[in-house]
């Protein structure tokens, strides 16, 4: 992880909805604007083939099962011929967005997490090391509170 993929003040352009705003329909549109924002941060790495398919690829991983694992955190990640390299991007939005949470809270804390189809060691290694170290409240905690992108580097290497 890098600075340049690190954003503190996440804000994704949602759409509103007045008369049915907890429509399926709605937080599906919504989720794919965030899911595309994300990529705009990984994107910023170069390692990206076409950014438009691996939004899809996003996208149709998320249709089979949300990402969001809850306690306020979304790991999005996708094995991708779009992805030129193994790439992990964070996003933090203050206020949160349904991202369709297993517990039902919003999502502050995004992980986007793109890597070749062929690259299973190191995409395995990182989502488990993100995985553990998300458990826990100080950590997460931690990442919330961060004021520069260093701050959010040197929580990681505080947890190796």
């Amino acid at each position: 992880m890098t600075e340049e993929l690190i954003v503190l003040d996440f804000i994704s352009e949602q759409e509103t909805s007045p008369e049915n705003s907890h429509s399926l329909k709605w937080k599906e549109r919504n989720k794919e604007r965030i899911l595309s924002d994300l990529v705009a941060i990984l994107d910023i790495s170069g390692k990206i083939a076409n950014r438009n398919k691996i939004i899809i690829d996003f996208i149709n991983r998320e249709r089979k099962a949300t990402t969001a694992i809850g306690m306020g955190v979304a790991i999005p990640h996708v094995r991708s011929m779009q992805a030129k390299d193994f790439i992990l991007g964070f996003a933090r939005s203050i206020d949160g967005y349904d991202f369709g949470s297993l517990d039902g809270e919003l999502t502050h804390l995004f992980f986007a997490m793109a890597a070749p189809p062929y690259d299973d060691n190191l995409y395995l290694r990182v989502f488990k090391a993100l995985s553990s170290n998300l458990q826990y409240d100080d950590f997460r905690r931690e990442l919330m509170q961060a004021e520069k992108p260093f701050d959010i580097i040197r929580a990681f290497r505080n947890m190796e």
